[in-house]
């Protein structure tokens, strides 16, 4: 029988939880709205600018516009600021949150861009070789 294993994530301050905590709340935001295949990648100590990822797929574009209406709502109801977002493409919207980044795309820009992979290769698994 396999054991399945339990991730530890240790925080050296108040901040790194409350980071962790708005990740999966962003998460349940996104999930209550129908995104699918949303992954939280966790990059704290991981010489990434961000220590958080979440990447999300859309069904479609306006989908796409309408999940980051409801995750800008949201936040203000927190008090939380968006840094910035870029919307221009309906296909790939990305939210800045300052450590924490989120990435909303459709379903044909999330395998063409494939970002799970890049920031597995470069920033988890680059000392695994």
């Amino acid at each position: 029988m396999q054991q399945t294993q339990k991730q530890q994530i240790s925080f050296s301050n108040q901040d790194d939880r409350t980071f962790y905590l708005l990740t999966n709340q962003i998460k349940e935001t996104l999930d209550s709205k129908k995104a699918s295949d949303i992954s939280i990648i966790n990059l704290h100590n991981k010489e990434y600018f961000a220590d958080f990822v979440i990447i999300a797929t859309a069904s479609v574009g306006k989908h796409a516009l309408a999940l980051l209406h409801y995750l800008r709502q949201e936040l203000k109801s927190k008090g939380i600021k968006i840094h910035n977002t870029d919307e221009e493409n309906e296909d790939w919207i990305v939210v800045d949150l300052g450590e924490i980044i989120v990435h909303i795309f459709t379903e044909n820009h999330r395998k063409k861009y494939n970002l799970e992979e890049f920031l597995q290769s470069t920033f988890i698994n680059k000392n695994c070789a």
